[in-house]
């Protein structure tokens, strides 16, 4: 008996011993948050661009997006829109089309995001290989008119990738859309814009980002072979010594899932893909860390183990919580009064979780009395990522299934009622 409860000691000492160091680490480089972001010189407009849209079942909302794109403060000759359906069952083309797009058919058996995309790169690079650079939307995104002349200024300054400043545009529907909303405000201050300050790599997070046609070139096209195409892309950047540059001048309207069950689909598949990309290219990060001495791949790798960092913290909870039902003492890392009443209390984690939600909203200047819910939600949302990481330790999601998108908001709607 003593000797269980001495490896249970043990085991919760390591797991908040590594929990620390992640934690510790993340909340250095965040504060870097708080700095003046540099904004890129002003460019005249002259790079070409291709926009990519993977599109199924989208006629609701494919519309919008393309006149918000039509909208754009570029000149319209430098700029070609490319709608993609695929696995279709509505007139999502059609709708496309209609609104100015122009449709290329996927021919290729899709599963996932990245597959429509590898197909589309292709196909430009073969039949149509004039673009300086490519940006990628979603089908549900709004635009701003400014997006193409950011992009611009960071292509004309040396940016080979640049993610935009993801923002929503329907944060006041639900509880779990305003906690999305959140989440992307919290990535765009406490991540992209802390590393950006640091001069380490921003995130590419499924929409608003560009490429540049001399990277895609050297990369042999777009491949990627895990559920998150994204951070794939990023990865692979870092692994060429590619920084992914922050560009909060460009900036989208992304629609957020209304209820828990579309969020608990979509975020397994979120950590499904952080999970085939950690055993896909952790080793490779870890050893440009080590041997080239890459602050851009070691924290690109820091970046994988959030699943696993979650899992860990968890079951350090449990043990410490099963101790003290039974009156044990039990040490974590460090060792002091403070720790504990941080690291194990669900109250103080509540706490911690909403404060730094509110904290977010304050600063990104979207403090509205309708996020009140999606604050105190916010520790529901935050702790769902535990079981969905569990879950998919054993069990994973294989197709991309598709969240149905509703509300077709078009921009100069977005713009009057915007904070």
């Amino acid at each position: 008996m003593k000797l269980t409860l001495s490896l249970l000691a043990s085991a919760a000492w390591v797991c908040s011993f590594l929990f620390t160091l992640y934690a510790g680490y993340n909340l250095l480089v965040a504060l870097f948050g708080l700095r003046r972001q540099k904004k890129w010189a002003e460019c005249a407009p002259e790079k070409r661009f291709a926009i990519l849209i993977a599109a199924r079942n989208e006629a609701c909302v494919i519309g919008n997006l393309v006149e918000s794109l039509n909208a754009q403060d570029y000149p319209r000759e430098l700029f070609d829109i490319y709608v993609i359906p695929n696995n279709c069952t509505d007139d999502t083309a059609g709708a496309a089309r209609r609104a100015g797009a122009r449709i290329l058919d996927c021919t290729v058996p899709v599963k996932s995001k990245g597959d429509v995309l590898t197909f589309a790169f292709d196909y430009l690079l073969a039949h149509n290989n004039v673009y300086d650079g490519y940006c990628v939307f979603d089908a549900d995104n709004l635009v701003d008119p400014g997006f193409l002349r950011a992009m611009n200024n960071a292509l004309c300054g040396g940016a080979q990738a640049a993610q935009a400043y993801r923002d929503s545009k329907n944060p006041d529907d639900t509880a779990m859309s305003g906690c999305y909303s959140i989440y992307y405000w919290m990535i765009n201050r406490f991540y992209n814009r802390a590393r950006a300050s640091t001069g380490l790599t921003a995130i590419i997070n499924g929409s608003g980002f560009m490429v540049s046609a001399g990277l895609i070139r050297e990369m042999g096209g777009f491949h990627t072979f895990t559920m998150t195409e994204d951070i794939e892309l990023t990865t692979q950047c870092v692994l060429r010594d590619v920084r992914v540059e922050w560009v909060p001048e460009a900036r989208i309207y992304d629609e957020q899932p209304l209820t828990f069950s579309q969020s608990w689909k979509q975020r397994k598949r979120w950590s499904t893909g952080l999970l085939q990309g950690c055993g896909r290219y952790l080793p490779a990060l870890v050893k440009q860390a080590l041997f080239r001495r890459s602050r851009l791949a070691a924290d690109q790798a820091i970046f994988f183990l959030a699943p696993v960092m979650q899992v860990i913290c968890f079951l350090s909870m449990v043990i410490s919580a099963v101790m003290a039902i039974f009156y044990l003492r039990i040490d974590l890392f460090p060792e002091t009064e403070l720790f504990w009443k941080l690291f194990s209390p669900l109250g103080c984690s509540f706490l911690l979780t909403s404060g730094t939600a509110l904290l977010t909203l304050l600063l990104e200047k979207k403090w509205s009395a309708k996020l009140v819910k999606a604050v105190l939600y916010y520790w529901v949302f935050v702790m769902s990522w535990i079981p969905i990481n569990l879950l998919c330790l054993f069990r994973r999601t294989t197709v991309w299934e598709e969240i149905r998108h509703t509300r077709s908001i078009p921009m100069s709607e977005l713009r009057m009622g915007s904070r």
